[in-house]
């Protein structure tokens, strides 16, 4: 059996040594400030930007890997004619799964790209699974099978301060109406088909914790809990508000918080935080 290789991009949102401990590869993608390009978790971490985007006389912009640098990445790796999975944020928000598939066109090298129709930890989800099963010997069809019912099992909420750097971004969905009187509300959006689309407003921290408690009782009845994630950006106490919420009323402990990525930071401003899980049948 070949051996599989997982290639991702830096907005899943997985720690290092979640990356390290399954020789995850990622692929980042830049982030433009005022002029000035980062690599995106590599010359800036995720804190150090929410301190530059605040600076920023306007919003930072991301671009996608260069079709070369996936090229290059998919040839290095498959240069012992093993099989790379490609797993990539979703392509409603990111040209980069069109371009990691007109690489591994381009590649010398056998190469699977999968759209995760996600992002942050809803992605990380994905990749790190594949991770897991390449490395107990499964087939790339058996991981393909898995991650469609991880992507439909999945949810992601995302609760922003504002839904300027959205709209800026061109990164809202449906439900415009919802871009009326916002003053003190917060809005909840889901990723839906790899666009943000609004599902509630709530005015207070507490009433945003009891809606989104309420999706995820909903979704996680008579269902095995498989992963849990907080992300956020800059905003570790709601996130920790929520972890309790979660902790007090599930007995699945293991739920992970984190610093979303600068991509992803840009297109929700500081204060989000995402709320990623995903279900299986008992």
């Amino acid at each position: 059996m070949k051996n599989i290789k997982i290639v991702t991009d830096s907005t899943t949102d997985l720690s290092k040594d979640v990356l390290d401990a399954h020789s995850i590869h990622v692929v980042p993608l830049s982030i433009h400030i005022d002029g000035k390009e980062f690599v995106d978790q590599v010359d800036i971490s995720p804190e150090a930007f929410i301190t530059e985007m605040a600076r920023a006389k306007d919003l930072p912009k991301t671009s996608q890997p260069a079709i070369g640098e996936l090229v290059t990445k998919y040839e290095e790796l498959g240069k012992d004619g093993g099989h790379i999975l490609s797993i990539h944020l979703a392509s409603g928000l990111s040209g980069t799964y069109e371009t990691a598939r007109m690489a591994a066109e381009e590649a010398k090298a056998e190469v699977t790209v999968v759209d995760s129709e996600y992002i942050s930890s809803a992605l990380g989800f994905q990749v790190e699974e594949a991770a897991k099963m390449a490395a107990e010997g499964k087939s790339v069809e058996d991981i393909l099978d898995r991650l469609k019912t991880i992507k439909q099992n999945s949810r992601l909420y995302v609760v922003v301060e504002t839904l300027e750097n959205l709209v800026k971004g061109g990164r809202i969905g449906k439900g415009k109406a919802f871009l009326g009187s916002l003053l003190n509300i917060k809005p909840i959006a889901a990723l839906e088909e790899g666009v943000y689309t609004p599902v509630a407003k709530v005015r207070t921290q507490s009433q945003m914790i009891q809606t989104l408690m309420k999706y995820f009782k909903k979704d996680s009845e008579d269902r095995q809990i498989k992963g849990i994630s907080i992300s956020h950006a800059n905003a570790s106490e709601l996130a920790n508000k929520l972890k309790d919420a979660i902790a007090t009323e599930n007995r699945f402990k293991d739920i992970m918080i984190q610093t979303t990525t600068p991509i992803i930071s840009t297109h929700t401003g500081e204060g989000a935080i995402g709320f990623s899980y995903y279900t299986d049948s008992l």
